[in-house]
């Protein structure tokens, strides 16, 4: 249960070591039927192509033909047999599997709850100890089984998931696939029947897999393998130190003050977000001059029109606004930013110019856009 309350990045840094020896790839999925089974096997075979010892730890094949006949073709460690409330049922056997020590074994469905009298309550727990045991894990899971994503999972479909793992499980993986599949083909595999047993099939596409469930469902999958890989990069730029942006996707900050001006930079900022498909960002730097209710009252209706229009708020202090807007550049990757420039003159030019090149100085590359508005002065 402690594993629960910690961050990702501290549980990982405490495996770090552990994950020296074996690697996780995880097949991820957005409902059943999707094929991530099926993907799992047929990588399981392709290592064994190359001469990896490859075994099978459990897979379920619920009936599904294609799944039965693809794991026909590799080794399978016996299962573990166990009763429970008079009943026998069938688990992985980790000890067996730890003891044979193969390359690779595949572990389907991690969220899976073991019986009572396992070895481990939870199947990614067995999962840790085959990894710390130096063997690869190829496994599958679906969206929905993510402990923070269920109650999202449960308002969209009305389905209560009760199998789950912590956040900090899919983060395991070393390389995380996405097994995709539209709506309406995986609708259309469960008319032919592949997924569900005929009789299930109706009842199935009126309810969990109707076609706004599968949209939004596929989302949700899609933003975690996002996720997964914008992780990757970090860390991969933090071990090279490297701090330039690289623009993998469009990151467009537009920064803001308390004049009501500002809502024309935003609305700017917005429309070119979506002509890039990029993210979208207001910046607002506290330099304490906007304490006056009129200046806080026009900084709220700027903020809320920047919500209004999408954009994702951060709200930083600094006494420099140039240094305080190239530290959020750098934390958040932003590739191109909008500034407003103000039409005053003299004195005011040259401090905004200033202001201007020492942003340019402090920021890693990245795009700049000056845009002249009337009496705009979101950098000042």
């Amino acid at each position: 249960m402690n594993h629960v309350s910690k961050k990702p990045e501290e549980w990982l840094a405490e495996v770090a070591p552990e994950k020296a020896g074996g690697r996780l790839k995880l097949f991820l999925g957005y409902a059943p039927g999707v094929g991530k089974t099926y993907a799992m096997l047929s990588e399981g075979i392709r290592r064994r192509s190359r001469d990896e010892e490859v075994v099978i730890g459990i897979v379920e094949t619920h009936g599904r033909k294609a799944i039965a006949e693809l794991a026909q073709k590799l080794d399978a460690v016996p299962r573990q047999k166990l009763e429970y409330k008079g009943t026998t049922f069938e688990e992985m056997d980790v000890d067996a599997i730890i003891a044979r020590r193969p390359q690779v074994v595949l572990v389907d469905e991690l969220a899976h709850t073991n019986v009572p009298g396992s070895k481990h309550r939870k199947r990614y727990e067995d999962v840790q100890e085959i990894l710390a045991a130096k063997i690869d894990v190829l496994s599958t899971l679906n969206i929905q089984h993510v402990e923070s994503i269920a109650p999202t999972v449960r308002a969209i479909t009305g389905v209560t998931v009760r199998e789950t793992v912590p956040d900090w499980v899919p983060l395991m993986a070393d390389e995380t696939v996405m097994v995709d599949l539209t709506p309406e083909a995986l609708q259309n595999r469960l008319r032919r029947g592949d997924v569900y047993s005929p009789e299930k099939v109706e009842q199935a596409l009126q309810n969990f897999f109707r076609a706004g469930n599968l949209n939004a469902l596929r989302e949700l999958a899609l933003r975690q393998v996002a996720e997964h890989v914008d992780r990757s990069l970090e860390s991969y730029k933090e071990t090279k130190q490297i701090e330039d942006n690289w623009g993998v996707r469009e990151r467009l900050a537009v920064c803001i003050s308390s004049n009501p001006a500002a809502q024309y930079l935003i609305a700017r900022g917005a429309r070119m977000a979506r002509r890039l498909d990029a993210l979208f960002y207001v910046i607002y730097v506290d330099a304490g001059t906007d304490s006056s209710d009129e200046r806080q009252k026009s900084l709220a209706a700027n903020i809320q029109f920047a919500q209004d229009l999408n954009a994702e708020m951060i709200r930083t202090r600094g006494r420099n606004i140039a240094d305080a807007v190239a530290a959020v550049v750098k934390d958040k990757h932003i590739t191109q930013v909008i500034f407003g420039r103000s039409a005053a003159k003299g004195f005011h030019r040259l401090f905004y110019l200033s202001a201007l090149h020492r942003f340019l100085e402090e920021s890693p590359s990245v795009d700049v856009h000056i845009v002249t508005h009337g009496e705009n002065r979101s950098l000042g």
